[in-house]
């Protein structure tokens, strides 16, 4: 997705609700990844429409395969990076 002089590759992240997304920045190097991952843990998935086997395969296929000091920036809570979630 590209605006102004900014990109972002979406990443398709479900497991807390269906249809989840994150929002990768390859050049400045962060992730804006919703209620897909925190500090230390992971979204809730008791929900309508969770799965925690879903939503931890997904972290792993998508988001801590990003590089290690991606910034990654949960809906709620403080910043982390990968290389601190992995």
């Amino acid at each position: 997705m590209k605006f102004g002089h900014s990109e972002l590759l979406v990443l398709t992240v479900p497991g807390h609700s269906p249809g989840s997304v994150a929002f990768y920045n390859k050049k400045n190097g962060f992730a804006i990844v919703g209620d897909a991952l925190f500090a230390g843990s992971i979204g809730r998935t008791d929900l309508w429409g969770g799965n925690q086997e879903i939503l931890i395969a997904a972290i792993n296929d998508k988001l801590l395969l990003l590089p290690d000091e991606t910034v990654v920036y949960p809906g709620h809570g403080p910043e982390t990076r990968v290389i601190d979630e992995n």
